[in-house]
């Protein structure tokens, strides 16, 4: 049966993961993945929520209000920060979170809410809770919570740019440095920053200032791949530091190619787009001629 309600969507997901294969080899690894994902899922059930889903490294979680989303991620970052098992292998976790309107469906949810909660924890670093001004608002009047602003995002389907904020969870926050507007909106005054994005036929041009670009199986993607290999919310193109950046955040990674360069594998990472080249998401760009996207730094 489909539902509408309000929610506190949150993603927590683990930092580092791609070193750890690296490092580790894939059986030791997903072990300690695993492991995470399971002591956050303890906290999560704790907090009276409830696990959506887990996303490789990822875990997606829902709660009845605000406070609690919070409340959760609050000690699911102290969780981890404070286990001497994850500690040792250097582990941690960035978590993004947003309270609104969702439609629930199938043990799963959808909608807006859930699009910016996904955008806060792409923003979020290690050891950091990113949320919207909206979902703190109220919060710190009941549960004591402290933040610091970071400027404003957009987000892929808002006209307009969010204020978002940093929760302090820290109980020492002596090591943390309180500064204001740590992210912010370009203003689109760089002349000839424009890429040019071309699929099936289509013809995209971003500028400096336009939203987010995200790219997925989810129709509320601004470009829609549907095929089973390709996550729901895949990746997202956003300017940044003067560069076009793909951010990837799939189950099955997002491959790029430079020219004739070799294709490059991104997960759960960020890379600059340069010059020209192509984009494939959840395969090899050898194998999805169909579904390439070809891209122009102009």
């Amino acid at each position: 049966m489909t539902h509408t309600q309000p929610l506190a969507i949150v993603f927590a997901d683990v930092s580092g993961s791609t070193r750890l294969f690296e490092q580790l080899g894939d059986v030791d690894a997903r072990r300690i993945v695993a492991a995470v994902l399971d002591a956050l899922t303890v906290v999560v059930q704790r907090n009276g929520g409830t696990v959506i889903k887990t996303i490789g490294d990822e875990i997606m979680c829902t709660f009845p209000s605000a406070l609690d989303g919070i409340r959760a991620a609050c000690e699911m970052q102290r969780k981890v920060t404070g286990d001497p098992v994850f500690a040792r292998d250097s582990i941690g976790i960035r978590i993004g979170l947003h309270h609104g309107e969702v439609l629930a469906e199938e043990g799963d949810v959808y909608g807006d809410a859930v699009n910016t909660a996904a955008r806060m924890a792409s923003l979020a670093k290690r050891d950091q809770i990113v949320t919207t001004a909206t979902t703190f608002h109220g919060v710190t009047s009941i549960g004591g919570y402290r933040s610091r602003g970071l400027g404003r995002t957009r987000v892929s389907g808002k006209l307009l740019p969010i204020e978002i904020i940093d929760v302090i969870w820290q109980e020492d926050t002596s090591n943390i440095t309180m500064v204001q507007r740590a992210i912010r909106v370009d203003d689109g005054t760089e002349q000839g920053q424009k890429l040019i994005l071309r699929f099936r036929g289509q013809v995209i041009e971003l500028v400096p200032n336009s939203p987010p670009f995200a790219m997925g199986r989810d129709q509320a993607n601004a470009l829609v791949v549907d095929a089973e290999w390709v996550s729901r919310i895949h990746a997202s193109i956003e300017y940044k530091n003067g560069h076009y950046v793909l951010a990837d955040r799939s189950t099955n990674a997002t491959f790029v190619r430079f020219g004739d360069d070799d294709e490059l594998r991104v997960h759960r990472d960020e890379i600059p787009l340069r010059k020209a080249g192509a984009v494939s998401l959840g395969q090899s760009l050898a194998l999805g001629q169909a579904d390439i996207l070809y891209f122009q730094c102009g």
